[in-house]
């Protein structure tokens, strides 16, 4: 399998190893060859996807590209635009109403409507004495979305890397909304994205957290765990959020 350039044979037998990868990066020792074992993760397109549809379902892998742009993205303004406003969150609402040729500089419409999603539920405080300050949400973006232009080496961006971090979403374009390729970089590895639309690389990259079993950005917590349990309806029933996205959530759903 990793020598073979046929897709249609690479996807069936990526299917047949599903459950053996599964276990893979459950077992701590093992999870760090999860690429060396199944290397076509980096070359061929939508193996995150099929995974994800093998853990959960057809039905919940298409609820986020089926429901934000009908129901939530319109919810998400509206919440924002009620917010005490700073200059990042009045440029992203710019951004998310604006169509691409009125854009001057930032993200893009569909992933500032995303974006906002940080300001509607920040970062939470980690205890007493646990972290100085606390953390904007212009630095959590950040830990969500990373922009090199055209041009730059992705590999040297990899290289560049010098602490392990949850996944990411690494967008290569002119400018911020101009992005014509997304990755999504983990354990130094990037696994290129299935098209440059912001909606579905971004959901790529919540799934990844399923597929290869990691944890969520402790200062994104709160933005996964309100799609994982408003969006997706994964353990919706079962998952301890706290209370902004419970509040998040009762606002959206109604």
């Amino acid at each position: 399998m990793k020598h073979t350039t046929d897709e249609a044979i690479i996807r069936e037998k990526m299917k047949q190893t599903f459950t053996h990868r599964q276990a893979m990066v459950n077992d701590p020792v093992k999870s760090s060859e999860i690429f060396t074992t199944f290397p076509r993760f980096l070359d061929i397109k939508g193996m995150i996807e099929q995974d994800f549809s093998l853990m959960f379902g057809d039905d919940i892998s298409a609820r986020f590209l089926e429901k934000w742009p009908t129901h939530y993205r319109q919810r998400v303004l509206e919440q924002s635009r009620g917010l005490t406003q700073t200059s990042d969150l009045e440029d992203l609402l710019h951004n998310a109403e604006s169509t691409t040729e009125e854009l001057e500089d930032g993200w893009d419409s569909e992933l500032s409507s995303i974006l906002l999603l940080i300001h509607l539920m920040p970062p939470s405080p980690l205890g007493r004495n646990k972290r100085p300050g606390k953390l904007s949400a212009r630095q959590a973006i950040d830990h969500l979305v990373k922009f090199i232009k055209t041009g730059t080496s992705v590999e040297g961006h990899l290289d560049s890397i010098t602490e392990s971090r949850q996944p990411y979403l690494l967008a290569v374009g002119t400018q911020r909304s101009a992005i014509h390729k997304y990755f999504i970089v983990i354990d130094k590895h990037a696994i290129p994205c299935q098209s440059p639309d912001p909606l579905t690389s971004f959901d790529e990259l919540f799934k990844a957290h399923f597929v290869f079993a990691t944890s969520y950005n402790r200062d994104l917590a709160n933005v996964y765990y309100f799609l994982q349990t408003a969006v997706y309806q994964i353990d919706a029933a079962t998952t301890k959020v706290n209370p902004r996205v419970k509040e998040m959530r009762a606002r959206m759903l109604h």
